[in-house]
């Protein structure tokens, strides 16, 4: 018995296990989904183990007795994945399989130490309200008591929502380094303490974090909290996402509400540090307001706040088109609404191999045929021509 499958059903029969995640589909593997989770459950009194597959935006369920789930796991581990997260109560561990199915086990502390059993159960926040959560009693969300204000019960929720999203794709960044992530465009930085809080006091991550706006009293205001915190790996500089040279790589880039090709900046950046996790929400997509023409849609493009909405999503679905071209898996997600603004899309990629490669030729057909269709030329287009194929490079330069 090798060290993977004595891992996997000594835990399971030890009845330890509190979640597992498959993820890193192998190429050409004919893996079922995009990712698995593994977790226990409770059915009509006995434990099982429940398998949600994600496949695109759908999610389907197995369950699978106890005493079948370590070796359900594992076959499906070994034959269609590259990596798994183990989270026990006595440790994680987080696993990769080279391309001979040799297994590199690493063993590091438990962050998920009890299950969730009941299929009826309320609500739970990664960030428990009656908790105090120092950032959110700074940020005037908590009480001291760890009370959620009411007139700020939304964005508790939308933090919240957004370490779920984050959880998802954790075990995607490196391991047993430096983590580094930069937040373009941070603003009051709600979001950016509750990514360094999360990965850093729950995950137990090595991080170095830098937010960056460029409003001068808003980064000095988050300097100063960060500080009182104690948060030191964590950094707000004042400065334009197109210009900022602080790392040579990145492993995370967010970009929440970046306006108009701001986040196109934001994303190209993310691209060429080769970020193994973006996280987006736009905003403000202006650009292909002008561009965007096509006759059979007329009586939707000649209403001004149609042709508007339309135009967003043409931009998103153009981002996530062309991230997947250059090596990213993507998801266009719903969020929960900015606080001024009802932009609630989030693009999340996760980088696919450790290079992006040839971009697939039905993909570049497809994404080619749908600009060609709406006569668009988005910036993220031209800003990535060179990593997108010689077609790519040669109609930029003759728009030039």
């Amino acid at each position: 018995m090798d060290a993977l499958t004595e891992i996997l059903r000594g835990s399971a029969e030890a009845g330890s296990w509190t979640q597992a995640v498959l993820s890193g589909p192998k190429k050409g593997a004919g893996a079922p989904a995009d990712k698995i989770k593994i977790k226990p459950v409770l059915l009509k009194g006995k434990l099982h183990y429940q398998f949600a597959l994600y496949v695109g935006t759908k999610v389907l369920h197995e369950n699978v007795a106890a005493d079948q789930a370590a070796g359900r796991a594992e076959q499906l581990l070994r034959a269609h994945y590259k990596q798994a997260l183990l989270q026990t109560s006595e440790a994680d561990y987080h696993i990769l399989l080279n391309k001979k199915g040799e297994a590199a086990i690493l063993k590091k502390k438990a962050t998920k130490p009890e299950a969730e059993l009941s299929h009826n159960r309320k609500k739970r926040y990664v960030l428990e309200e009656g908790t105090p959560v120092p950032f959110l009693v700074e940020l005037g969300v908590m009480n001291a008591q760890g009370k959620v204000l009411a007139a700020k019960y939304d964005k508790f929720r939308q933090i919240n929502r957004f370490l779920e999203m984050i959880d998802d794709v954790a075990e995607h960044l490196p391991q047993g380094r430096t983590v580094r992530i930069v937040d373009f465009g941070c603003g009051k930085s709600y979001l950016t303490f509750a990514l360094y809080h999360y990965l850093d006091e729950i995950r137990k991550l090595d991080l170095q974090v830098v937010g960056l706006d460029l409003k001068e009293d808003v980064i000095r205001h988050c300097s100063e909290l960060a500080a009182r915190l104690g948060y030191d790996r964590l950094r707000f500089l004042v400065g334009d996402i197109s210009r900022y040279e602080g790392f040579e790589e990145v492993d995370m880039v967010v970009t929440l509400h970046a306006c108009d090709t701001a986040t196109d900046a934001a994303l190209e950046k993310a691209v060429r540090w080769g970020a193994s996790v973006i996280l987006s929400v736009p905003c403000c997509q202006h650009e292909l307001f002008g561009q965007v023409r096509n006759e059979a849609l007329a009586p939707l493009l000649k209403h001004g706040i149609l042709k508007e909405r339309f135009a967003s999503l043409v931009t998103d679905a153009a981002r996530a088109q062309l991230l997947e071209l250059v090596g990213y898996r993507t998801q266009v997600l719903e969020f929960i609404d900015m606080e001024h603004t009802p932009k609630n899309l989030l693009i999340r990629a996760v980088k696919e191999g450790d290079a992006a490669g040839t971009p697939d030729p039905a993909g570049t057909a497809a994404y080619r045929a749908y600009a060609q269709s709406l006569g668009i030329s988005p910036y993220l287009e031209r800003a990535l021509s060179d990593l997108l194929g010689p077609q790519f490079t040669n109609e930029t330069e003759r728009e030039q």
